[in-house]
């Protein structure tokens, strides 16, 4: 396999092409046009291989990227393309509300399907955007290298900051051995939202060590409220951990006043990333992805 990785996901893509027993690398040269036009253009000899494109779409311009990405290397004569999206962007926007709304989630994921044989993506909004793809889809987790990486530190109980994430929470809880529990949430507003500790709890708080985990951090309401919930509870520290970090306006300086630390994978680039999904994305790829 050829590893070609985004700008969205350069680093991401090497340590991928690693995993793969250093499958050959390379990035492609991209540049803008004076009036803003998009160039880009892959390089190695690519024809007959089978290449693998890792780029996540946080932004429009990383999925016009992608987009171009994938004919470029079908013009190049790949034989097989297996698109890597680690951020699926427009994920969340996963259902009809009102009459002429697109479902963005779906369409997305039809028009980065068409050229590849293969889609990978990690810890998804909603599962459902899977059946959306018009060629066979997989979805990579964040859960694994989260818990890798906190398997070498201090680890009392896990927490999932509303019951959406309680599947998360107790994968995660299984492979580390460790209790687990879910806070009660009700949304005000899309910044806003109150927690409460559930009142049937069988465990003790106070002293311990505990892990918010999340699946996407974006404005960082739901942690920051549920690490100041915790605090009442005088636990001993605090520790958030998401798949997915956005981290948008001051979301990130907003966290880490309230945490003891904060642990992003390197499915976008932020200055939390310490877990890398590389293991588990090259997994896929050799075990449901090549065979087809």
């Amino acid at each position: 396999m050829h590893v070609i990785g985004g700008t969205a996901s350069t680093a991401l893509a090497e340590r991928v092409s690693r995993e793969l027993g250093n499958a050959p690398f390379g990035i492609p040269f991209v540049k803008r046009f004076p009036d803003g036009e998009l160039y880009l253009r892959v390089g190695g000899r690519l024809e007959g291989e089978d290449v693998v494109l890792v780029q996540s779409t946080r932004t429009d311009q990383d999925v016009l990227e992608l987009l171009l990405l994938e004919d470029a290397i079908r013009q190049a004569g790949a034989r097989r393309l297996f698109v890597v999206v680690p951020y699926f962007g427009y994920a969340r926007q996963d259902r009809r509300f009102f009459p002429g709304e697109p479902v963005s989630s779906s369409a997305m994921a039809r028009h980065v399907g068409l050229d590849a044989d293969a889609v990978v993506t990690v810890d998804l909004h909603s599962p459902q955007t899977l059946e959306s793809f018009h060629k066979p889809a997989f979805e990579a987790t964040g859960v694994p290298a989260i818990a890798r990486l906190l398997r070498e530190l201090p680890v009392d109980i896990l927490v999932s900051p509303d019951k959406g994430g309680v599947e998360r929470v107790k994968r995660m809880a299984q492979i580390l051995d460790k209790p687990w529990m879910a806070l009660e949430k009700k949304r005000i507003d899309s910044e806003h939202v109150e927690l409460q500790i559930p009142p049937d709890l069988p465990m003790a708080l106070e002293g311990k060590h505990v892990v918010l985990v999340d699946d996407v951090i974006s404005t960082g309401g739901t942690i920051v409220e549920g690490a100041k919930l915790l605090k009442k509870q005088r636990v001993g520290a605090i520790l958030a951990a998401c798949t997915h970090g956005l981290f948008l306006r001051d979301a990130f300086e907003r966290i880490k006043a309230v945490t003891d630390e904060l642990y992003s994978t390197d499915t976008l680039g932020n200055p939390a990333e310490k877990a890398s999904v590389a293991p588990d994305i090259a997994q896929i790829l050799v075990r449901d992805c090549a065979p087809i």
